[in-house]
């Protein structure tokens, strides 16, 4: 990606309605667009990414057949699986993935309307470091507005929706073993805790894959805001 400077000009220097190209016939680039524009493109794009992403990972399945945000077992128990397996203890271990990913399917929806607040208090500042940022620019910005509150309402969620599939007893059942076995030590996070963290790892990655299709096809969103705004990182 062109990662050309992003240039503010006041709003009064852009007058009439969105145009997609200049009347000459030249395309727009990025000093072309008032700061009104750009913040409202941005703010576009993180409210379409946002909504996808929860209606992705909120439904059946969403994380656990999405081989890119499927949560696996804690590297302490990934690291003794093999062994496990070996031992009589596959069926286990597939419980204990499929009740982890699908705890992350039950919370993520609560996560939709924190998203949405986070992006209409973006500020012009704010759709600066997205516009001129790089691929991760989008997670940046959600990770550090979002990713502490919504940890704390995750975790009650994760652990009512652990506690109906006995997800607790089940990774007990398993670390215990595994321990007895001398394959993990020392005590590891809970996990709940474990659970939440990377269910808003796979909030965050999904929401920056849809950023990225906006960037690379805007026309396809059939906005043409969004055709203007990164349009003009071309």
């Amino acid at each position: 990606m062109d990662r050309r400077s992003f240039n503010l000009i006041p709003v009064a220097c852009i007058a009439g309605p969105f145009f997609l190209f200049h009347t000459s016939g030249h395309a727009l680039t990025l000093s072309d667009l008032s700061n009104s524009q750009a913040s409202e493109g941005v703010k576009a794009a993180l409210d379409s990414g946002a909504r996808a992403a929860v209606a992705s990972l909120g439904q059946p399945n969403g994380y656990l057949a999405n081989d890119k945000v499927r949560i696996p077992l804690p590297g302490y128990l990934e690291d003794a699986a093999g062994l496990l397996r070996r031992l009589g203890q596959g069926a286990r271990l597939d419980e204990l993935i499929a009740a982890m990913n699908h705890a992350a399917e039950a919370a993520v929806p609560m996560a939709q309307d924190m998203l949405l607040g986070a992006v209409k208090s973006m500020n012009v500042q704010d759709a600066k470091k997205i516009l001129s940022g790089g691929d991760t620019s989008v997670t940046q910005f959600f990770a550090e507005k979002t990713r502490g509150p919504l940890g704390v309402k995750f975790l009650p969620v994760i652990k009512k929706t652990t506690a109906q599939v006995n997800l607790a007893e089940k990774y007990n059942m398993i670390a215990g073993k595994a321990a007895g076995m001398g394959l993990i030590k020392g005590d590891n996070v809970s996990v709940e805790s474990y659970v939440t963290g990377k269910a808003l790892d796979g909030l965050y990655f999904m929401i920056g894959e849809e950023e990225k299709k906006i960037r690379q096809d805007p026309v396809g969103t059939g906005s043409a805001l969004l055709q203007k705004v990164f349009g003009a990182l071309k």
